[in-house]
């Protein structure tokens, strides 16, 4: 399956700045260079090394997006953790990784996923150019908004749901992914 990149408004490329990186099962405050590299995993392949991320994988297999996600790119990936699909009301996740809800789980992992590489800093840049906040469109066509406050960058949803980025920048061969504690869902 191949999604076709939407254009975000005023997407800035990625830069060499530090970084947080992943590592095991928890995040780890280690710095790395940004950037997307020419080698070395991808988006997909770089959230299965992560234990805390194994929800998003399994969502991410069920509604068949491993090829879109291992494409090209780039993309910027916002990857909510177990526990942000913990949060989500009880029997949510079993019922959205079933086959009859593939279209509707493709729409949520979709309204995560950005069209092009944008850094922390470069979401930080773009909110405070705007007023404070950036809009981004994302591969399901909706539209996230992106601030920083308090030293933190969040992002909203549509709906006023909001994630706050734990572990930003981390450099893949596709993209970039920030991991956010709660899981955006689309209108």
């Amino acid at each position: 399956m191949i999604l076709k990149p939407l254009i975000a408004a005023a997407l800035l490329s990625t830069t060499a700045i530090a970084a947080p990186a992943l590592a095991g099962d928890k995040y780890k405050t280690e710095t790395k260079v940004m950037g997307a590299t020419e080698t070395g995993p991808n988006i997909v392949e770089t959230a299965m090394d992560v234990d805390a991320l194994s929800t998003l994988v399994a969502a991410v297999k069920a509604a068949e997006l491993v090829e879109a996600l291992s494409g090209d790119g780039p993309f910027t990936v916002f990857a909510p953790t177990n526990d942000a699909f913990g949060a989500l009301p009880a029997g949510t996740v079993e019922s959205l990784l079933e086959p009859a809800n593939k279209d509707k789980l493709s729409k949520i992992l979709t309204a995560h996923v950005v069209s092009g590489s944008l850094d922390a800093a470069s979401v930080i840049a773009l909110a405070e150019a705007n007023g404070g906040e950036a809009e981004v469109t994302t591969l399901s066509g909706d539209t996230l908004i992106a601030y920083a406050e308090d030293g933190k960058v969040y992002v909203k949803d549509e709906n006023g749901g909001k994630a706050m980025v734990a572990t930003a920048d981390v450099a893949t061969s596709n993209g970039v992914v920030h991991v956010v504690d709660a899981v955006l869902l689309p209108n």
